[in-house]
């Protein structure tokens, strides 16, 4: 059964105190607190909506999801939260694009622009791919993942799916929470937009993996200001899990630590060591404290960072994730739209 959410509290306020002001959401990191509440308050109104928006300001636009790397959940769910919002979509993957026959990112980005296309959704392995092409178009870019740089709605979905759970939606402070991510840090996008919008909310980040993994220099990523969390890194896996209100469990990037040759690097030793230190079994589960809720951003490895009776058990807020996915998505496109006009 998964976590139970929480209700929101009666008497709060429906709209953000600022709107959101940007074009674009290229990265979480540098955005201020009050910008990335602007959103998150935003995405409270289209969460749960399962049926298309009859108002929506996006209907008969056309939405491009401009995807140079694979993707199964973000694809989708921002083919979702277009079609919900009542806008077309028109999805481009790179192995069908003139990308393979040498045509730049910024030239095909401009091109399907010029097809009349009101916002496109980038995804691809170099990192600043999406900002590159933001700065050559006049319509709004949503970053959905570009290399180790970062992937901001994820980010954003990770944030509202812990909020939720730990009745935080009136006002997405997270001062007093610490969130432990856990594994391939070093190589996700994911872990450096959490990072990024859970210090700048106030909430504190262990950071936890092989050293190789989880080095030191992660802790320079907090965002600093009033309010703003720490980061920290160990390598000690057991001895935070009772302190922690969360953990994110990452999946190890074998494809990015393979060398020249195509054979991994030496970042774990094996994979048995790997999932003996740093795997979530059962038995880590239940050192978590009361109501502490296990996270992960998919695709999971299971049996090796996460075992099923966990993935699938009472702590397990992933698929809920997911779900959260679709309506934070559909509130980044309107406010992007919304900030363009």
């Amino acid at each position: 059964m998964p976590a139970t959410r929480r209700p929101l509290s009666k008497g709060r306020s429906q709209k953000p105190v600022i709107a959101w002001d940007r074009k674009d959401l290229i990265g979480l990191q540098g955005v201020s607190a009050e910008q990335i509440r602007a959103l998150l308050v935003a995405s409270r109104a289209r969460v749960d909506i399962t049926t298309d928006v009859t108002d929506s300001p996006l209907a008969g636009t056309t939405i491009a999801n401009l995807f140079f790397e694979d993707s199964t959940r973000t694809r989708t769910s921002f083919t979702n939260a277009a079609h919900r919002l009542r806008a077309h979509v028109s999805n481009l993957l790179g192995a069908f694009s003139s990308v393979t026959k040498g045509e730049t990112l910024i030239d095909t980005a401009r091109n399907v622009e010029a097809m009349g296309v009101h916002a496109l959704v980038i995804r691809a392995r170099q990192g600043g791919a999406a900002g590159l092409i933001a700065k050559n178009v006049r319509c709004p870019v949503v970053n959905a993942g570009d290399g180790r740089h970062e992937h901001p709605t994820q980010g954003l979905l990770d944030i509202y799916t812990l909020a939720e759970a730990k009745g935080r939606l009136n006002d997405f402070k997270l001062k007093g929470l610490t969130v432990a991510i856990v594994g391939d840090i070093v190589s996700s996008r994911v872990a450096r937009s959490n990072i990024a919008g859970l210090t700048a909310l106030g909430a504190n980040v262990v950071c936890v993996g092989p050293a190789g993994l989880a080095p030191r220099s992660l802790e320079s990523l907090a965002e600093t200001g009033p309010g703003a969390g720490t980061v920290r890194v160990t390598h000690d896996f057991d001895r935070v899990l009772p302190e922690v209100d969360a953990v994110m469990m990452l999946r190890v990037q074998f494809e990015r630590h393979a060398d020249a040759a195509g054979k991994n690097s030496p970042s774990i030793a094996s994979i048995r060591e790997y999932r003996s230190f740093f795997g979530m079994t059962g038995a880590r589960a239940d050192q978590m404290k009361k109501g502490a809720i296990v996270m992960h951003p998919g695709p999971i490895n299971r049996g090796l960072e996460l075992d099923p009776e966990v993935a699938d058990g009472p702590r397990s807020v992933i698929l809920r994730q997911v779900t959260v996915g679709v309506g934070v998505r559909m509130a980044v496109l309107e406010a992007c739209a919304a900030a363009s006009a």
